[in-house]
């Protein structure tokens, strides 16, 4: 008799749970990142993290390995409601913001003390900046410099101009820096770069040491120039219209659950890209310094490409400005 009373109840409770189960908010985000590399292991801690801490209202679903497309595939993606989000590198978002250009302006930063002083200063104005187009910038995270890495010599300008060089699509600031410099370049999405390489439609890149290795690169490459040529971010950008469906406080733990995520990966990239120097030189990958006088050439290539993007309105005045003012307040640390 007590079973038979207790019975309703058990199917009361478990139609409540399953209730619950299907009201949970998913929220969809693409990368390129690949599977297994630190970008997403780092994300799906930002999602174990966010389930937890919503008693599992939220869910962050990710897509990595550019499964869902290109950035530009994403981006349409988002708008259309298909997606809640992604994980791109900054310059594929100028579209939407094209201030995030600013820290990958060619030649601009000396060293990785100055990149994170100015950041604390750029970094809120670049969130700011995404939320006339829709977005929120959920956390930017440092990816580490660029180097230049070729299948061919690259020691020289002369020599880059002789090979075929790779620009992601998108990238405004990668374009017009290789016009300035004299040498043709070829547009592609990130996902497509290491069949070019085999192929030899490309045979220079940039990328980060860690990258390289990540995307399987270097085992296509011979040589790097020891130049730090820019600096990438990696910006996690989620649908304002998205995250408005969520309470408040649900809100607050799914942005900190990224930004903390973010954090860490921050500091893992960093320490990687020192360790990851030694990997490439065991792929016979040769390092080369240039001579003093081809790094004052490179920077004249940056100074002009600045010079060329303010003057075609591809990025503001004010964020240049704030650039200065805060690259001079970290001089003088």
């Amino acid at each position: 008799m007590i079973q038979l009373k207790l019975r309703p109840i058990l199917v009361l409770i478990a139609a409540l749970g399953l209730g619950s189960m299907a009201n949970a908010a998913s929220l969809k985000i693409a990368t390129l990142a690949p599977e297994g590399s630190n970008w997403m292991r780092e994300m799906r801690a930002a999602g174990d993290a966010v389930k937890t801490s919503t008693e599992g209202r939220v869910e962050l679903k990710f897509f990595p390995g550019g499964v869902m497309g290109n950035s530009d595939t994403v981006l349409r993606k988002i708008k259309l409601g298909q997606l809640n989000g992604g994980a791109f590198a900054s310059t594929e978002l100028t579209t939407a913001n094209q201030d995030v250009a600013v820290y990958g302006l060619p030649f601009t930063f000396a060293n990785l003390e100055e990149v994170r002083r100015v950041r604390q200063v750029l970094d809120p104005k670049i969130k700011a900046g995404f939320e006339h187009s829709g977005f929120v910038a959920a956390a930017i995270t440092g990816g580490g410099f660029i180097y230049m890495m070729s299948s061919k010599p690259i020691a020289t300008q002369e020599q880059v101009r002789a090979t075929k060089v790779w620009v992601p699509e998108g990238d405004v600031v990668g374009r017009i820096a290789f016009e300035e410099l004299g040498a043709p370049s070829v547009q592609l999405a990130l996902g497509d770069v290491y069949t070019s390489l085999q192929t030899g439609l490309v045979e220079t890149v940039g990328n980060t040491t860690t990258g390289a290795i990540a995307f399987q690169w270097a085992t296509k490459l011979k040589m790097m120039v020891d130049l730090p040529v820019s600096y990438t971010v990696g910006i996690l950008v989620l649908d304002q219209k998205s995250l408005a469906k969520l309470t408040p406080e649900d809100q607050a733990a799914v942005l900190a659950g990224i930004e903390e995520a973010f954090a860490r990966l921050e500091i893992s990239n960093a320490a990687d890209d020192l360790a990851t120097r030694e990997t490439l030189r065991n792929e016979g990958i040769e390092i080369v310094v240039p001579a003093e006088s081809e790094a004052a050439a490179w920077r004249d290539v940056g100074r002009r490409t600045v010079e060329r993007m303010q003057k075609e309105g591809l990025i503001s005045a004010e964020i240049l400005a704030a650039l200065n003012q805060a690259k001079s307040a970290a001089g003088s640390h």
